[in-house]
């Protein structure tokens, strides 16, 4: 019962693994794909519709809206995170690696925050009327993003098992 259990264990790591692996290179592989695509467009089409033309500017100012608000996230979280870490390095406590990890946690998961409001606003920027060169720049700027993002989503989960790992043997 125990090898079956151990086994199983064992396949799951190997998957897990595999996918650590191809889910990165796949969207890279994607990323170049889509940046090496160049759609010419010799006949750039003026927007002519009123409402067209108003509803553009409207999703503007909601894409604004959102780079703004990822700024703001990420800006406050850089704030403090610095100013825990200058309280941290000020207060020359023994326990400056976990403090420094758990600093780094916290301002991942802002960060993650902060791009998925800029992604949001990319897809506002091109939700009306977009060329094929808008979509394919937005499908480049998704992916990319979203590898930055699994890549800081990683580094988060296993810096919380193994503090979670630390806390068991404590």
């Amino acid at each position: 019962m125990i090898n079956l259990y151990t086994e199983k264990m064992k396949q799951e790591r190997s998957r897990d693994s595999l996918v650590a692996i191809l889910l990165p290179i796949s969207l890279i592989f994607g990323l170049v794909l889509l940046l090496s695509l160049n759609v010419e467009s010799s006949s750039i089409s003026e927007t002519s519709n009123p409402l067209e033309s108003g509803l553009k500017v409207i999703v503007s100012y909601f894409a604004v809206g959102a780079e703004i608000a990822a700024a703001l996230v990420i800006g406050g979280a850089v704030v403090r995170a610095i100013t825990s870490y200058l309280r941290q390095v000020l207060s020359r406590s023994r326990q400056h690696y976990d403090s420094t990890e758990l600093i780094r946690l916290k301002l991942g998961r802002v960060l993650t925050l902060g791009l998925e409001f800029t992604v949001a606003s990319d897809i506002l920027r091109t939700a009306v009327a977009p060329t094929r060169q808008d979509i394919l720049n937005l499908g480049a700027i998704v992916l990319l993003r979203t590898l930055l993002n699994y890549f800081l989503e990683q580094e988060i989960r296993q810096v919380e098992e193994s503090s979670a790992k630390e806390q068991e043997g404590n």
